[in-house]
């Protein structure tokens, strides 16, 4: 059985199937990638919880960010939300996002 969560006109924000929930690229609001990582990781905590699950039992993170010198930044903010004892892999690159303003977006995968 699929469960979607929060299907829209293109995707859903997230499906559950055999145990394992994958997110779609999350991207947030704010003027800066630390408001932006902070709001998405907001909305990916609510998206889990949905699931039910949450950030302990995240299998792999992928982030991209408009500039890899955000870096810093959106990992001050990670740092503070992950499980520090639950950590997942993680891959981290910079590219093209949808828009301009946009400047982190992250996908996770967790367990249910």
């Amino acid at each position: 059985m699929i469960k979607r969560i929060e299907p829209g006109k293109r995707f859903c924000k997230a499906v559950v199937v055999n145990g394992i929930v994958t997110t779609a690229g999350v991207t947030g609001e704010g003027a800066d990638a630390t408001a932006q990582t902070r709001d998405i990781l907001n909305q990916i905590d609510g998206l889990l919880a949905k699931a039910g699950t949450s950030k302990a039992k995240l299998l792999s993170a992928n982030i991209w960010l408009r500039d890899i010198a955000h870096f810093a930044q959106m990992n001050d903010v990670w740092d503070k939300w992950v499980d520090p004892d639950n950590l997942p892999v993680r891959a981290t690159v910079e590219a093209r996002l949808a828009t301009p303003e946009l400047l982190v977006e992250i996908q996770v995968t967790a367990l249910v």
